[in-house]
């Protein structure tokens, strides 16, 4: 399976121009899509971060006011979302898992291990519906604010 390039260059923060160019028109229209929803759900706040090395390299941190809600890595031509669930968010999820796409079901059945229950997931955003299971996940991890 070949790697995933990201921008891994620490020393070298990247323009929006830049992430633009690499991650791909498709990749920005799903960002913006991302974005869009987050700030309609969430008081956004997003940060351009360099969290955990040059494996994932920069991206975006989204939060809800104190809260981390997930990042958003870019990769080569795509989007990446890193987030985690707690132990009391693990619940929710397995009452929800019918409702997510099997490869969501998958990523989640085969999480990295956070607390008892929970853990991390690693999805990556190539269509509409992996849009809609990230949201949902989301929105288990931070209640989205009252319209």
């Amino acid at each position: 399976m070949e790697e995933t390039k990201h921008l891994s260059n620490k020393k070298q923060r990247p323009t929006e121009e830049q992430i633009q160019m690499f991650i791909g028109k498709l990749a920005l229209q799903q960002l913006e899509q991302f974005e869009d929803a987050l700030q309609k759900r969430y008081d956004l706040q997003r940060e351009l971060r360099f969290p955990f090395g040059k494996q994932e390299g920069w991206g975006y941190r989204y939060a809800h006011k104190k809260s981390l809600l997930c990042y958003l890595f870019f990769e080569e031509g795509g989007i990446a979302c890193t987030l985690s669930i707690n132990d009391k968010g693990a619940s929710k999820v397995e009452a929800i898992l019918a409702q997510l796409q099997p490869q969501m079901q998958r990523l989640w059945k085969e999480r990295y291990p956070c607390g008892e229950q929970g853990g991390w997931l690693h999805p990556k955003i190539r269509t509409e519906q992996d849009l809609t299971d990230i949201l949902s996940l989301i929105a288990i991890k931070v209640s989205p604010k009252k319209s």
